[in-house]
């Protein structure tokens, strides 16, 4: 235990450096520029200005909150202030470092937890805080979480790194895919005796195409209505229901976890899902496209599918299961999925016109290479999400034994 510590509210610590006179509307927010603008959003930078008289022009560092969001950052450089809801704060003690009261009202503000569209300003100045009083201690413990949070930018921005290489593979594999000799053909510029013109674009003139209903085994939406409803749901571990959440684009997210007892699943023997299945989420949101698509993993027992989820399989002589998510995946397929989309709040595609999309269809053989090649930056991307999350729990229990005094730092008197 850090051997001073007193409990004070954080309006104690802090004091407001507002000048609204220079803050940037979101609406002359532009995409380059010479002055970054910060507010109270989740990116770092939002925007940028090439108007210098909106530089804020006090002392730095500050610490910006976000009034509706309870976005916390810290800056330690020249940068223009955004939109409503961007507070500047300092510290109101002269003895009190900026970067450790940062970490405490980040702490504080996770603490929190939003509640809705209000002013969490005024909520937070009467949280109830441990503050360390030692200037030396108080800048050990920000050297430490500095520390931390330097690495978990580095994978973060390796994670980035790996999506865009990602990104770039499969706008090549699914419009040029490997060739005999191994490699990516030739694009359609240098060759276009290689390649055909087809509903989808243009792809290798030895790929054939057609719909999903031309490779599917079997495709099935959930349950609707009274088959599976809220008390059918358990909690004790039975079998899992697969829902929206779990849905990601590529990936499964095994966080939100339902369950149905055993006796009712084996009444919704049809919407049985295993191992290796394909899973597209039939409804969308903002930033959750409909259509996108994951396998269920190798790992998990067999499972259920939900309303608005559809479980798919392929013909195995025809396309890889594999294969057909990562196209499902790819703009090429967005594209046809709006087509169909209905529905005005939440777009929705059902399975009936699902079916209809049309997918590239190269050799089994082919269609294997190509899944290599992007399953192996995937295990990449996998490994570093995994570091990052290992990461921020380091974080999270750095900042509770640190910040609250219960493990106190040495420090190094020279």
């Amino acid at each position: 235990m850090s051997s001073s510590v007193a409990v004070i509210k954080i309006d104690e610590l802090i004091k407001l450096q507002n000048d609204k006179s220079k803050q940037v509307k979101s609406s002359d927010y532009s995409a380059s520029g010479i002055l970054p603008i910060v507010d109270q959003s989740a990116s770092p930078i939002c925007g940028y200005t090439n108007d210098l008289s909106k530089k804020y022009d006090k002392s730095l560092p500050i610490i910006i909150f976000g009034d509706h969001t309870l976005h916390t950052k810290f800056i330690d450089f020249d940068f223009a202030v955004g939109a409503d809801g961007t507070q500047i704060i300092v510290p109101r003690k002269e003895k009190c470092d900026a970067k450790y009261l940062y970490f405490l009202i980040f702490r504080a503000a996770n603490l929190l937890g939003s509640e809705g569209y209000k002013r969490h300003l005024n909520i937070l100045r009467k949280c109830e805080i441990e503050y360390i009083p030692d200037f030396n201690e108080q800048q050990k413990i920000a050297a430490i979480l500095t520390t931390i949070d330097q690495a978990i930018e580095k994978t973060e921005a390796l994670i980035e790194k790996y999506q865009h290489i990602k990104a770039g593979l499969m706008h090549d594999l699914f419009t040029r895919g490997i060739g005999a000799d191994g490699k990516l053909r030739p694009p359609r510029e240098q060759a276009p005796e290689l390649y055909q013109h087809t509903p989808i674009g243009w792809i290798p003139r030895d790929w054939d195409f057609g719909s999903i209903s031309s490779i599917m085994e079997s495709i099935t939406d959930g349950p609707f209505g009274s088959n599976l409803k809220t008390e059918h749901y358990v909690i004790d571990l039975g079998v899992r229901v697969i829902r929206l959440q779990n849905i990601q684009a590529m990936s499964y997210n095994d966080n939100d976890r339902a369950y149905v007892s055993d006796k009712h699943a084996a009444f919704l023997l049809r919407n049985k899902v295993l191992s290796g299945d394909i899973l597209i989420a039939g409804l969308g949101e903002d930033r959750y496209p409909v259509g996108r698509a994951c396998l269920y993993p190798d790992n998990l027992p067999p499972a259920i599918n939900k309303a608005d989820c559809f479980r798919l399989r392929c013909k195995v002589d025809e396309a890889e299961n594999l294969f057909v998510m990562f196209y499902l995946n790819t703009e090429y397929a967005r594209i046809q999925i709006r087509k169909y989309e209905q529905g005005v709040t939440r777009p929705r595609i059902n399975t009936g016109n699902f079916k209809k999309l049309i997918i590239p269809k190269p050799s089994i053989n082919e269609q294997k290479i190509i899944t290599d090649q992007l399953m192996t930056v995937a295990e990449k991307i996998e490994i570093e999400n995994k570091r990052n999350q290992k990461f921020k729990m380091e974080k999270s229990g750095l900042m509770h034994d640190l910040l609250t005094g219960k493990v106190q730092v040495k420090i190094n008197n020279t």
